[in-house]
């Protein structure tokens, strides 16, 4: 878990990382401050592993404020000016978010602090913590964690999953569902008469699917890619279920 604090002189850009870090399994929310002079502060008083700095504040700028830190900290910008890209990157800051940035953006950049986090660690000579368990499908749904609770998720539902590193992305048709796993758990799984991998990063229900159409799934709105190593077993799959 990432203890994170956010720090940013506007209000509305304080409430939208704040709902970024909430949708994040891996993100723990510390405090939210709206200068550079509170975030000292906080600092003082709290164990934080990352900032989210926003650059342009009134007393102290988020440049000005990331060489009062110790180097070793994890320090991500959220700015509206890409003017000041290079000089945060001198800064050895993880990433540089120019706003707006999507919620995709920035669990990206979370997750580069995370990497850069677990490889400062020492490396333990025990044996390694397993990967968090799959859900089980049990009966027509499974149990997920997502958001800091656990979440049912009826299997007729489920349209498709997407693989972002460490997480996975279930679409329903509702809210995406974000929960921290691996896609090679979920295909291993979820019943496989239901569900097919089709690319490494995406696995399809089969009663979703609206059209075919060379390398490409269309899936209500969405296009699904057909990955090279994946398309013969999946056409193959396709045609013995054709009407001849």
């Amino acid at each position: 878990m990432l203890r994170c604090l956010l720090v940013d002189d506007e209000p509305l850009a304080l409430r939208l990382l704040t709902s970024y870090v909430e949708r994040v399994p891996f993100l723990e929310l510390v405090g939210t401050c709206r200068s550079a002079l509170e975030a000292m502060t906080v600092l003082q008083q709290e164990s934080v592993d990352v900032l989210f700095l926003d650059i342009q504040m009134p007393d102290l700028t988020g440049v000005e404020f990331v060489r009062t830190l110790r180097p070793e900290a994890l320090v991500i910008f959220t700015t509206a000016y890409e003017a000041y890209a290079l000089e945060g990157f001198n800064l050895n800051a993880v990433d540089y978010l120019v706003k707006p940035f999507a919620f995709d953006r920035f669990v990206q950049a979370a997750q580069k602090a995370q990497d850069r986090l677990q490889a400062r660690r020492p490396t333990d000579t025990a044996a390694p913590t397993p990967a968090p368990p799959a859900p089980t499908p049990t009966d027509d749904f499974i149990f997920v964690k997502a958001d800091y609770h656990t979440q049912r998720i009826n299997l007729r539902d489920i349209r498709y999953l997407e693989g972002l590193k460490d997480y996975i992305k279930i679409y329903t048709g509702g809210k995406p569902v974000l929960t921290l796993n691996s896609l090679k758990a979920f295909e291993d799984r979820l019943p496989s008469q239901d569900f097919v991998r089709v690319h490494r990063s995406y696995i399809v229900a089969l009663s979703w699917i609206d059209s075919i159409r060379k390398n490409r799934i269309y899936l209500g709105d969405a296009i699904i890619p057909i990955g090279d190593s994946y398309a013969d077993a999946f056409h193959k799959l396709i045609e013995e279920r054709n009407m001849h």
